[in-house]
């Protein structure tokens, strides 16, 4: 058994790692830049590093992490999800280092990074893949002929892309032309690399990702799905287990198709395979993540599995705990990214220190997050500051419970997606389990919300006017 993990990562996520960490008696070593020396990460951990002055640039050297993870005693490194979490470089180096990657191998992150080979992976598979260019564009011609033969709209996408970056939805040979150089442009500054493919755009998909694990032992099984469909400009908001929006024979039909994924590209330890599902009901293959995912909490309130304990399991070299049954889901859960973000102002970042924060309790209540009052949200990364995650045993108790979260979440100081959510929630589509990836932009009115003000606020203000009197 692994006995002591770097955690090559921060924030949230890190906390995560710890926590698993603590209850499997292994030690875990925190690393910081300067922005993060006051974050809970570092408090929390057994032992922590400093990474250097850059806030973000320590936590991309891979050869720096893990020569701390020798230097400090560590067998294993747990990449999180971002940064160098899908980034074979980093499996490489801890393979030639004697460093356990708890993640798949260096070869699987390359090519299911690689969006090109992963379809072509899946085809061969029997995994069917929205139509499109057999592989990357080698010029804007082959692009304007694929698109002509499979028909628009088309998306543009990076080979190498992800995360919602380098990715453009073409609806006409003009707006394809316009947007090729772009893409391009897009792909190179994000992820080094000019690749661009071309595919049908699916319009108004549901947005389905299967959570599956997979042993060195030859074992490859599902833990259901996750709906990811409540997403803004690629970028997931709200997430969901099971789907409200499938029956058992679909759901059946779509765990199968991502363990044969998995045992396709001979995968190992915890990962995602994400589908699109058309107005018809077609199933299409979109990507793999080779990481934990950002939502993984709500599949684990679902199943009883703690998801990041058996990542360090299957990377010590043990076999499923979970073979030779199904595990059914019992119950809802769903996810809320709490990010500072002003719905308000087109959802641009609210960074700053948080004068108030309470995080919310009672049965089927979770709070994932590394954020205290007092805390300074750094400039510097994603404006995910928490995640909230809510269970209940059908769909009704779960919207009601979800309602009574949010509004017993308090987080003063910067603005945050929380009245947002709460606005989604009331929804008739929504509540009806009734929703696509085009739900965000179907319902504009949602951020015209009033923010009631605060008791503290209202304090302040009464106590200026006294103070005023009084100098009057």
């Amino acid at each position: 058994m692994i006995k002591k993990i770097l955690i090559a990562n921060r924030g949230e996520i890190a906390v995560r790692i710890i926590r698993a960490c603590r209850e499997l008696g292994i030690r875990s070593v925190a690393v910081y830049t300067e922005a993060d020396r006051y974050a809970l990460h570092v408090k929390k951990a057994d032992e922590a590093y400093s990474l250097g002055p850059d806030p973000v640039a320590g936590y991309l050297n891979a050869h720096h992490l893990v020569n701390l993870a020798v230097a400090s005693g560590c067998d294993a490194i747990h990449p999180g999800y971002g940064f160098l979490s899908e980034n074979p470089q980093l499996a490489e180096i801890c393979a030639r280092r004697g460093v356990r990657f708890i993640g798949p191998s260096a070869e699987v992150i390359r090519r299911m990074g690689d969006k090109t080979a992963a379809r072509q992976a899946m085809t061969e598979a029997g995994v069917p893949v929205t139509p499109g260019s057999e592989g990357s564009l080698t010029d804007l011609d082959e692009a304007v002929a694929v698109a002509a033969q499979i028909g628009y709209p088309v998306m543009l996408k990076a080979t190498s892309g992800g995360g919602g970056r380098g990715i453009r939805r073409c609806d006409s040979e003009t707006e394809l032309r316009k947007n090729y150089d772009r893409v391009i442009s897009e792909a190179t500054k994000a992820f080094g690399s000019a690749d661009v493919f071309l595919e049908k755009c699916i319009v108004l998909p549901r947005h389905i990702e299967v959570q599956i694990l997979a042993d060195e032992h030859g074992n490859v099984i599902h833990l259901n799905e996750r709906d990811c469909s409540i997403q803004r400009r690629h970028q997931k908001l709200i997430e969901i287990a099971p789907s409200p929006q499938l029956d058992s024979d679909k759901r059946e039909y779509i765990g199968e198709l991502a363990v044969k994924a998995a045992a396709a590209v001979g995968y190992r330890n915890a990962g995602t395979v994400e589908f699109l599902l058309d107005a018809d009901g077609e199933v299409y293959f979109m990507e793999m993540n080779t990481r934990l995912q950002v939502e993984h909490p709500v599949t684990e309130e679902i199943t009883g599995v703690d998801i990041v304990q058996e990542q360090i399991r299957i990377a010590s070299g043990l076999p499923l705990r979970h073979v030779g049954y199904q595990l059914r889901p019992r119950g809802y859960a769903m996810e809320f990214r709490i990010n500072a973000e002003d719905p308000q102002n087109d959802f641009l970042p609210s960074f700053g220190r948080i004068t108030r924060y309470y995080a919310p309790g009672g049965p089927g209540v979770r709070t994932d997050g590394a954020i205290y009052t007092g805390y300074e949200i750094p400039p510097y990364f994603d404006s995910m500051c928490a995640k909230l995650i809510v269970w209940a045993p059908d769909w009704e108790s779960l919207l009601a419970r979800a309602c009574r979260a949010l509004e017993d979440l308090s987080l003063s100081g910067i603005k945050t997606t929380i009245p947002y959510y709460q606005e989604i929630l009331k929804t008739e589509s929504f509540r009806q389990g009734h929703f696509d990836t085009g739900f965000v932009e179907q319902h504009p009115e949602l951020v015209d919300y009033h923010l009631p003000r605060q008791p503290q606020e209202l304090a302040a203000a009464i106590a200026a006017a006294i103070a005023a009197s009084m100098g009057a």
